[in-house]
């Protein structure tokens, strides 16, 4: 399983994705899920959650469709809408064939969000199905969570708005992420995370969270002991 998030700003697009792959108690490995495609005029980032397999095979064939001038790819769509236009139909035509030369029940989906901005639009993101079909965050719904999420969906809700800064919301991010390592195995350090500020086609605010890492560690444990403490403080039950 996994866990990753993405939130659509006013001011930008922030990520964060963990980075465990299981299939079983005893075969867990890490594969990063966030995977950032840069060129002069765009910053377009994607994460992927479902069947290893065919999230890998979806981000080799992207970056072999650059190697094809003739071909159609992430660096030559002309808005973000077309780039996930052209990722599901990556997604698609990859499990079509994957899904129809075995018989059984493996389940080959996956779900990918996709971010960033090409110069001339503004930032956006969008969540791509199994099927190929997507939607695209609004101001109203400014966030997207793939794999694992209900356990870091409550402290998104209470906190991130439109207008929330980007780093507060990547701090909102990495709570969300640290809940769910507490409470579901099959997600784990290290987090792949990154800050896009819009109009600034800049990838340098990318950073790989361990579990040695002091800012994660000091947040992790104010939140913990402000969540004791409060809950401490909270009105006696009188019914």
């Amino acid at each position: 399983m996994t866990y990753c998030v993405a939130m659509c700003l006013a001011d930008g697009v922030v990520f964060a994705s963990d980075s465990r792959t299981n299939a079983g108690v005893d075969h867990i490995a890490v594969f990063k899920k966030l995977h950032v495609f840069n060129f002069e005029d765009r910053v377009i980032v994607l994460q992927s959650a479902g069947n290893l397999a065919t999230t890998q095979s979806v981000i080799t064939l992207l970056k072999q469709q650059l190697q094809n001038p003739e071909e159609e790819s992430l660096s030559t769509v002309t808005s973000l809408y077309e780039a996930a236009e052209l990722v599901g139909n990556v997604v698609r035509g990859i499990i079509a064939r994957d899904g129809g030369q075995q018989q059984s029940h493996v389940n080959f989906g996956c779900n990918i969000l996709l971010g960033g901005q090409i110069r001339g639009e503004t930032h956006r993101l969008f969540h791509i199905y199994p099927e190929g079909n997507f939607i695209e965050a609004t101001p109203d719904t400014p966030y997207f969570q793939i794999g694992e999420s209900k356990y870091g969906k409550p402290i998104i809700d209470r906190i991130v708005q439109f207008n929330t800064p980007l780093e507060t919301a990547m701090q909102c991010a990495l709570i969300s992420i640290d809940s769910t390592l507490r409470s579901n195995l099959s997600v784990g350090l290290p987090l792949d995370i990154m800050i896009y500020q819009t109009n600034s086609f800049s990838v340098e605010k990318q950073y790989r969270i361990t579990e040695s890492h002091p800012h994660f560690l000091a947040l992790r444990k104010a939140w913990g002991e402000g969540l004791q403490k409060l809950f401490k403080d909270l009105p006696p039950f009188s019914p």
